[in-house]
Order: structure tokens, then C-alpha cells, then sequence
């Protein structure tokens, strides 16, 4: 049995892969999603992250359907008190910003949507600077108090803005943030790594990497000159084309080789093993993507093997 972690300063305790939902209803059905959902939670899974704008971006789509398909499937599995849904507020088509009134209306829909009683983490998605962190904090206070939010979490936020939202929790005694979900990866580092990862650390939050696989290139199966069929292979050449992205990937065949694991599997324990990071997020659109990324369960680097990504990567 995999040991779980605790996030952040929280009782939450999640296994140390978080399954992306950002596929659900985009590029896996909803049967596909159920069979990625199953495989996941029978390895030891019990941590899954979306959003209320997932997936807006399809064409036919309103928004919330990856939410739907995670709520059908928790219904049908009996699973709720089992699973750690995590979701975010500010991007939906109908419930856009941040305001204290959207942010209310929001999770309500999200609560219908995944058919629940509570959130167990609920993210602000995109930070709108133009809103006091005095609203934000207040609402997300609000929906804690009422039982509809376990805890909170921000995500795409400035240093500046985070700590004077930790600050006016403290002042007041309203809900704090107990975790973070920043934009990082082996080639994209300097996304969370300075300011906003010490200051993580300092106030004890647990960090959730997002595009923690950099949209599929640290899997290994994007090479120079070749061609994958993927939604994502567009934002993945930047990577081929530098040198560090190279050498980056050299060092992460030469690890994989020698545990004999994936690619991925190298790159997710990596970031598993930076300070603060709790669980890298990682979306499945098939059950055979799955071992590739629940082996970052298993797979302890050494400090060596740690130091030579690291050094590959800067």
C-alpha cells in the first residue's frame, strides 16, 4: 500500500499522483474516463483534480462536463468518502471572476455537478487582481463555514497577492489556503521555483503541480523529426527545438533505463521530490497511460539521480 501525504498544513491525506480530469469529456468519454477513474482508484488513487470551466474550450461544450462525468462516476462507485475531489472557480463560461456573488453561485453549480454535498478542496483558477483578497477570502470563508468546502486552495496567483491573502486570514480567523497549483515542470521551472515556492514553504502550503509532464513531452514520446498524433503536440515543439529540453530528456532515458520505469514516470518523481510538492497532477486519456504515472508511487531517486535532472533541467 502506497503511504499517502498530508497536504499541506490540512488532514488531508492524498495519494502522490493527482489525477488531472481536464480530459474528461475533452479527449476520453465518459466510459473511457469511468475505466480511467477505476484503474486509478484500484491502484491507490483517491486524490482527482478539475475545474468548473473543464471542458468549455470544445466546441459543443458549456463547461463542467468533466465535473458531470466525476460525479456519475462517484455515484455509481459509492466511493465519495474515499476520493479527494479537488475543483476551481473563476473560468466557467456562466460563472466568470471572482467576485464574492460568482464566487458563491459558482460552487453551487460545481456541488450539482458532481453531485455532492461538499468540495473537499476548492481553487480560485485564475487570480483576478481587479477583487479585493478581502472579497475572495470572505466568500471562500463563507462556503467553508457552510459545509460546501473543506478546505482552499489558489492557483496562476502573484507572490504578492498570495500573502496578502494568507495575511487577512490570519488577521481575521477566515479560511486560509492550504495549497497552491503552480505551473511547473523539469523545463519549466522558474514558473514556481523562487518567491512563490519559499513562500509555500514558509506558510506550509502543499503545492500540486499542473502541466507537470510539460503537455506530454517529458513522457518521452515526442523525439526531434517525429510526428504524435496528440490535441497537444503544437505546444510541445518549443521543447524538441532547445538544447536544455534535449539534455533534459537524456537524462531522464538514462534514469528510466536503469529502474527500468518510464519516462514520465522519472520526470513526475522528480517533481515528487521537490520542497513542498504534495502530488504532481497528471491526466490519463486511456487506463493503458495509467502505470507510466502511478509509478511515481513506487519510485524513490536517489539524491544523485535527483541532482542530475536538476542540473540537466537548469
Amino acid at each position: 500500500m502506497t503511504s499517502l501525504r498530508t497536504l499541506g498544513s490540512s488532514d488531508l491525506r492524498v495519494f502522490p499522483l493527482c489525477l488531472g480530469g481536464n480530459v474528461f469529456g475533452w479527449t476520453a468519454d465518459e466510459q473511457t474516463s469511468f475505466a480511467v477513474l477505476d484503474a486509478y482508484t484500484a491502484a491507490g488513487g483517491n486524490f482527482v483534480d478539475t475545474a468548473d470551466s473543464y471542458s468549455a474550450w470544445i466546441e459543443g461544450n458549456k463547461g463542467g462536463e468533466s465535473e458531470t462525468i466525476i460525479g456519475k462516476w462517484v455515484k455509481a462507485r459509492g466511493n465519495r468518502d474515499d476520493v479527494v475531489i479537488a475543483t476551481k472557480v473563476s473560468q466557467h463560461p456562466e460563472f466568470r471572476g471572482l467576485s464574492a456573488a460568482n464566487i458563491k453561485a459558482a460552487a453551487d453549480a460545481s456541488l450539482r455537478r458532481l453531485d455532492t454535498d461538499h468540495i473537499d478542496l476548492y481553487y480560485t483558477h485564475f487570480d483576478q487582481p481587479e477583487v479585493p483578497v478581502e472579497e475572495i477570502i470572505g466568500a471562500l470563508d463563507e462556503l467553508v463555514k457552510a459545509g460546501k468546502v473543506r478546505h482552499i486552495g489558489a492557483s496562476n496567483i502573484t507572490p504578492e497577492r498570495l500573502q496578502a491573502s494568507l495575511n487577512f486570514s490570519d488577521r481575521e480567523g477566515l479560511a486560509r489556503y492550504i495549497a497552491l497549483q503552480p505551473h511547473y515542470n523539469l523545463v519549466s521551472r522558474d514558473t514556481y521555483e523562487g518567491p512563490l515556492r519559499d513562500l509555500a514553504a514558509r506558510e506550509g502550503l502543499g503545492a500540486m503541480p499542473y502541466f507537470s509532464l510539460a503537455s506530454g513531452f517529458l513522457t518521452g514520446k515526442y523525439r526531434p523529426g517525429g510526428h504524435v498524433d496528440s490535441a497537444r503536440a503544437g505546444s510541445v515543439a518549443k521543447y524538441l527545438e532547445s538544447e536544455r529540453g534535449r539534455r533534459v530528456l537524456t537524462a531522464l532515458e538514462d534514469i528510466a533505463a536503469a529502474h527500468r520505469v518510464a519516462v514520465a514516470t522519472v520526470a513526475l518523481a522528480w517533481l515528487a521530490a521537490q520542497p513542498t510538492v504534495a502530488a504532481p497532477i497528471a491526466s490519463a486519456r486511456t487506463p493503458e497511460q495509467l502505470p507510466a504515472l502511478l509509478g511515481v508511487a513506487d519510485l524513490t531517486l536517489s539524491d544523485q539521480e535527483l541532482k542530475q535532472l536538476t542540473e540537466a533541467s537548469a
